[in-house]
Order: structure tokens, then sequence, then C-alpha cells
């Protein structure tokens, strides 16, 4: 009892000071991160009113609510009475041995940085990237989210995405079909030309400017090859190629222009002895 009588003072004091000092770093801590909250949702209601890009703005916010919440933690613990320069210095060592030992990740990190400075492309474009063609989902500062024309999500590292050649389908406004149909060497090409063009007006996705074109692009061994070049919205690429295709097929057909088979001649002789 003599002991008890003698400690416990002691214990119920040093209970008081230490929980009252613990409660009080949790209150810094919980009002400290409320208070970063509501710092970042103002940027970025400031960042959406100018007009920022979507990408640019959530790293922003992700890398001013991580120091705002750095700030917070580092409050926390120094009202617990324990000194913050040490413990910086220990965060920083340890920091240091985290960066050594994931420095594909930093990689990656500083590719994500890169990439949201420069913006090789933003949400929503259709892309190929690492030899993946999708459209972009998502993008973190480690990551790029694709989802393909199938629907399956694709999730690349931004490091392999910026070694790698990146090219923007939908950047401009508009684009180019590519066509090449062939038509037989007995066919008048004015004609052929003249067809071509009706149907490829003739299709609602076409724009009237650009014009589109028609020109001889080959003569191959069994068609002259004639290049269609329309132009159509970027968004509506894919419908659109599959419908100038059938459109031009049936105005052939109708015209009774052959698309000529490859054909190869086989000359027999016979000798005799």
């Amino acid at each position: 009892m003599e002991f008890v009588d003698k400690y416990l003072p002691m214990i119920q004091e040093g209970a008081i000071t230490y929980g009252l000092l613990f409660l009080k770093a949790i209150v810094i801590f919980v009002i400290g991160r409320w208070i970063a909250k509501i710092i970042v949702n103002i940027v970025d209601r400031l960042l959406q009113r100018s007009g920022m890009d979507d990408m640019l703005v959530k790293f922003l916010k992700n890398i001013i609510y991580a120091l705002l919440l750095t700030f917070v933690v580092i409050a926390a613990i120094s009202a617990l009475g324990i000194q913050t320069a040490s413990l910086v210095a220990v965060i920083g060592a340890a920091g240091l041995a985290i960066g050594l030992a994931l420095q594909g990740s930093l990689s990656n990190f500083a590719a994500g940085v890169l990439m949201i400075i420069f913006r090789p492309y933003k949400l929503g474009d259709l892309v190929e990237v690492a030899g993946i063609n999708g459209f972009v989902e998502e993008v973190d500062v480690f990551t790029t989210t694709l989802r393909t024309p199938d629907k399956t999500k694709i999730i690349i590292p931004n490091g392999q995405i910026m070694n790698a050649e990146i090219t923007n389908y939908t950047e401009a406004e508009d684009r180019r079909l590519d066509l090449e149909v062939g038509i037989g060497y007995g066919d008048d090409i004015d004609s052929a030309r003249r067809v071509l063009m009706d149907a490829v007006k003739a299709s609602e996705y076409v724009l009237d400017e650009p014009a589109p074109k028609v020109s001889v692009a080959s003569l191959g061994d069994s068609s002259v090859n004639l290049a269609v070049r329309p132009w159509v919205k970027s968004a509506t690429y894919a419908p659109a190629s599959h419908e100038v295709t059938e459109r031009i097929k049936k105005a052939l057909d109708a015209a009774g222009i052959s698309i000529p088979f490859p054909q190869r001649d086989v000359h027999m002789y016979s000798h005799q002895d």
C-alpha cells in the first residue's frame, strides 16, 4: 500500500498530462484534416472556373491535399511533445531508402507529372499508347487507365507510356478516312470517280469541308486502285468508316463497275521429244 500511495499520484498526474496531450493531438488532426478538405474544395472550384483541364485539376488537388495533410500530421505529433525536427530527419532518411527501393514507381510518378504538364492527351481521347488502343478514362500520377472499344479496362504504367510512341486520334476535331477501292482495267476511271464521289457525299457522316477527294493511287496487278479520302468528325470515325464502305460497294454494284479479284495468268507449254 505504501508503494501505491507513493506512486499513484504520479501515475494519475502522468495519465492526465499525456491524456490531455493525446486528446489535443487528435483534435488538431481532426480539425486540420477538415480544414485541409475545405481548402482543397475551394481550390477545386477556382480551378474549375478557370477552365483548366480536369486531369490537371485532379493532380493539383491531390498534391495540395497531401501537403496540407503532412503539415497537419506534423502539428499533431508536435502537440504530443515530440521534437519534430528529429522526426523530419528520420522521415527524410526513410523517404530516401524507400525511394531507392521504389525506383520504378518513382519513374512512373515522374512520367505522370510530365504527362499532366505537357498533356499529350486528355480524358475521353482515343489514343494508342504502348501498342494499345482505347479511350482515356483516367490519368493518375502513376498509371493511365484506358477503356477499349469492347469495354475492357486496361491500366498502363506512365513510365511505359512516356518511353513509347503516343498516337492521339481525336486531338483534332476532324479526321480523314483513308479508303482504297480497286476497279477493273476495263472500267472507265472518270465514271468510277463520279460514282464514288456521289456515294461518299450521300453519307451523313462525311463533311463538306474539307471536300472529299477520289484519285488514282496505284496500278495494281489485277486492278486500278483508287484512293477515296472523305473527312468526318473524329468522334464518328468508326461508324463513318463502316457506313461509307458499304455505300461504296453498293454504288459500284449498281453502276456495273467491278471490283476485280486478284488474277494471275498461267501459261502452259508442252514439249515433245
